[in-house]
């Protein structure tokens, strides 16, 4: 692995880790930093980590805590949903290309129709046909 690889590996999973409370952060985010570039020093790809990491940054949010309020979990649920969507739209922007049936089969040149046919087409008069064609 590259080091700018490795670079934007650290970056998406620290973008990870800050969708987290800033009281689980506080405690856990460090610990949780280094133990992503272990992983990643040992070929665990990036955007698993960070997809992980993200999963955990919902369930911490949603979980309920005594003296919270419904709506607090309803902002916290669609707050989730939000960056579940952008993490799906970051690791799609991650994954390398996949082309399919990129290779055409080749194709004969293209005629005027007047030259394909020896014989003009019954029913259709010579200024017709042009625009036929």
């Amino acid at each position: 692995m590259s080091a700018g690889q490795a670079r934007d590996g650290s970056r998406l999973v620290g973008a990870a880790l800050r969708c987290y409370p800033a009281r689980w952060r506080r405690r856990h985010a460090d610990e949780a930093a280094e133990l992503a570039a272990l992983l990643i020093g040992d070929g665990t790809p990036s955007a698993s980590i960070a997809w992980s990491y993200l999963l955990g940054a919902a369930r911490e949010w949603l979980t309920p805590r005594p003296g919270r309020s419904l709506s607090t979990v309803a902002t916290a649920l669609l707050v989730a949903i939000c960056l579940l969507g952008f993490s799906a739209a970051l690791v799609a922007e991650t994954a390398p290309a996949r082309a399919a049936g990129t290779t055409q089969p080749p194709s004969s040149p293209k005629l005027p129709c007047h030259l394909t046919t020896s014989q003009p087409r019954p029913g259709i008069e010579a200024g017709a046909h042009a625009r036929a064609c």
